[in-house]
């Protein structure tokens, strides 16, 4: 039996009535979790559900689609919703609607979650073999909503995932010294946590599946309506494991120190002819 209740018409859609209270028993549970705000539940999807996304998850990518190959995010691909099939592309849209969102709400005890339209960042993710994804913290502004970012929601679909398979989303102290939870991307299980600045997680593990299989999962973001003004917007926060061959992202830090004490006429034209030369 799954986590979420499938409608009887259609598994993918979620009746408000039947999810309206679901999930506020795990809430303290979620607000306790070391080393901060974050629940694992298995078979949360109807199964067939889950099976469905596997089945036809996208084979090459998208116009809105980005790919990754560098020191942080190695073999990485993530695919937009709004060029899925179309009951992969209501699906994603009902994971924006108001049933879905109140258990969020019920498990995290935040209110007045927002999702995102744009699915900025989100939709269907996947790491190919030898690919990882270094610890970090989320960016924390949607500009375009001007909303602040406020819970993750990964659903992974991988059958038989073993943990020598790498991959492991990890949880760890916001000090980067120890590392508190690793969590196998097992199929149908989902992973909630609260994302501020301290919430660092990735999955550093390299993907090493024994017949090549990539990492597929989807990835979900929530948003309130408490963007402050007088705060810093940040882009995605790399820190490296200690002791390791990680990587220390030096071309966001460059870009931070531009914006913070160049004037903005000089360092919107700096920062233009950095992401030039990127290219």
């Amino acid at each position: 039996m799954s986590f979420l209740p499938g409608n009887e018409q259609d598994p993918a859609f979620f009746d408000y009535r039947a999810v309206k209270d679901l999930g506020k028993d795990l809430q303290t549970q979620y607000t306790s979790a070391e080393p901060f705000p974050h629940i694992v539940i298995d078979d949360f999807l109807p199964i067939e559900v889950a099976r469905y996304c596997l089945e036809h998850f996208p084979e090459k990518l998208d116009p809105h689609g980005m790919e990754f190959n560098r020191d942080q995010e190695r073999w990485k691909r993530s695919y937009h919703p709004d060029f899925l099939e179309p009951r992969l592309r209501a699906l994603f849209y009902t994971f924006n609607s108001r049933p879905f969102i109140k258990v969020i709400e019920n498990i995290t005890g935040i209110n007045g979650l927002i999702p995102d339209p744009y699915f900025l960042g989100a939709g269907f993710h996947e790491i190919q073999t030898s690919g990882h994804l270094s610890m970090h913290a989320d960016f924390n502004h949607h500009r375009q909503l001007n909303l602040e970012r406020r819970v993750n929601v990964l659903i992974y679909l991988n059958p038989g995932w073993r943990d020598e398979y790498g991959g492991q989303l990890e949880l760890w102290t916001p000090d980067m010294e120890r590392k508190v939870r690793s969590v196998v991307p097992v199929m149908n299980r989902c992973a909630m946590f609260t994302t501020t600045g301290e919430s660092m997680h990735g999955n550093p593990q390299p993907v090493n599946h024994p017949e090549g299989v990539s990492r597929k999962s989807i990835a979900l973001y929530y948003y309130t309506s408490t963007w402050d003004e007088q705060r810093v917007a940040k882009t995605t926060q790399f820190q490296p494991r200690p002791g390791t061959g990680d990587r220390f992202d030096w071309g966001v830090k460059a870009d931070e120190v531009i914006k913070e004490y160049l004037p903005p006429v000089l360092s919107r034209k700096l920062l233009r002819l950095r992401r030039r030369l990127a290219t």
